[in-house]
């Protein structure tokens, strides 16, 4: 008999629109920035349409869980909240939708807060708790941790930052869900690209140093992140010498055309195209067996299957 498969989608950055038209005070602070590039090209870059496409075929797979990776809002509007929830709740009830935030998210002070406390359930653990980082929710043979590397910043700045408390906790989450007889697949949730190099400056994390090392220690099965708007896998050392797989997915929301030079690229790339990724799961022995899927638009904007995830080095 074949072994059971469990089934993760994972969409990131879909920036949902529309934007409403901030009122005058709202934009005393970075968010002044922020509306001028909306209105002078980032509101074309971003096709509802497309998201929506996209998020019909996600749901036509019918997978066992949703992660998505942050970045709902575009200036943290209080506007914006309601819609984010909204979002999610297109995905899912909040036990089958897994959400972390972007920067974007907290795009000024009082942001995060606003946005967590519209759309907390989608980030409580297992224990109903919510708008507490790192959580842990188990689904499945999976064991997802929720991190959130959302900070606001300077005009200019979409750097990422984790912080010493939220380290510790997720290294002590990691090491002892490693320490269990019937060990999960540990699949890890932020939205900057957690190691050194994984974006460019101003738009880094921070920390990805000491989370880099905190794997090292303690180790992962999956990294799942957004914020570049690119397809990528990469891998991090874990402590037996094997790579970790850190897999960072373009915008859910990217009209075909519209990402040239965005965040250094061009959307002539497969991977800036607007997509979601799809994972099976399965246990083989003592371990996880994981392959990826990219299902998203082609050259004609069509949602199809891009082909599969390079998960494994060598």
């Amino acid at each position: 008999m074949a072994p059971p498969v469990f089934r993760l989608a994972h969409l990131t950055d879909p920036h949902v629109g529309p934007l409403a038209r901030p009122r005058l005070r709202q934009l005393l602070s970075k968010r002044v920035t922020g509306y001028a590039n909306w209105r002078r090209g980032r509101s074309r870059s971003h096709d509802m349409a497309v998201l929506s496409a996209l998020v019909a075929d996600l749901r036509a797979q019918a997978p066992d869980h949703i992660a998505c990776t942050g970045d709902l809002c575009n200036i943290g509007l209080p506007s914006e909240w309601e819609t984010a929830r909204g979002f999610l709740a297109e995905l899912g009830a909040p036990e089958s939708v897994s959400f972390v935030p972007g920067n974007h998210d907290a795009y000024v002070r009082g942001s995060l807060e606003g946005l967590l406390d519209a759309c907390g359930p989608f980030t409580s653990d297992d224990d109903g708790r919510t708008r507490a980082f790192p959580y842990l929710r188990r689904r499945g043979p999976l064991a997802l941790i929720g991190l959130s590397s959302a900070i606001p910043t300077k005009p200019f700045v979409a750097s990422g930052r984790l912080g010493p408390a939220q380290l510790a906790a997720a290294e002590t989450m990691l090491r002892m869900l490693a320490q269990e007889q019937e060990r999960p697949c540990r699949v890890v949730m932020i939205h900057h690209p957690p190691q050194p190099g994984g974006a460019a400056a101003g738009r880094e994390l921070k920390d990805a140093r000491e989370f880099t090392a905190l794997i090292g220690r303690t180790g992962a099965e999956l990294i799942l992140h957004g914020h570049n708007h690119v397809g990528s896998v990469g891998f991090m050392p874990g402590p037996d010498g094997a790579g970790v797989p850190i897999v960072g997915g373009p915008s859910a929301s990217a009209r075909v055309g519209s990402h040239d030079g965005v965040h250094g690229g061009h959307d002539g790339m497969p991977g800036r195209r607007a997509a979601y990724y799809l994972y099976a799961f399965t246990r083989e022995g003592g371990r996880h067996a994981i392959t990826g899927l990219r299902r998203g638009l082609d050259g004609d904007g069509t949602v199809t299957d891009l082909g599969p995830l390079a998960l494994t080095q060598g």
